[in-house]
Parts: structure tokens; sequence; C-alpha cells
């Protein structure tokens, strides 16, 4: 069953999203419904952590500085 539904959306982001939909032979109400199953979709049980995810999760501390190594990184590259 469907049921209609009112969004307030920036006017420029629908004529975009028309163009898109239109590029995928989709109707923007097709589109829509599509990103919220998407969206609200839950996890089936059975599916796992692909084992490559799995190896590189937590490599990187969460303290760990991005800018500042980047930026010792240049200054040892470029002195």
């Amino acid at each position: 069953m469907y049921t209609k539904l009112t969004l307030n959306i920036d006017k420029e982001t629908i004529e975009q999203a028309k163009l898109y939909a239109k590029e995928q032979n989709l109707s923007l109400s097709k589109l829509v419904e599509a990103y919220l199953q998407a969206l609200t979709q839950k996890r089936s049980e059975g599916e796992a952590v692909s084992p490559l995810v799995a190896q590189l999760t937590g490599l990187i501390p969460s303290d760990y500085n991005e800018k500042a190594d980047y930026r010792a990184h240049q200054l040892q590259k470029h002195s």
C-alpha cells in the first residue's frame, strides 16, 4: 500500500535528484523509496564483516592526528 508523503527539500537538491532519477530511469518517488529502504534495512543476522575489514579494524589509533603526521612528512620531504 502506498501513502502520500510531503517533504520540504531545497529546490536545487530536488532538481539534481530529478536529473539523477531520470538518468537511472526511475521516478523521484521510487528513488526516495529505494534510499529509505536501504537506510532502514536491518542487517541479516548471518551477515558478517568481510575478513579484510575485520583485519583492518583498529589499526589506526583513535587519537591519531593525521594532519600533524602529514605536516611532519612534508617538512622532512622538503627540508
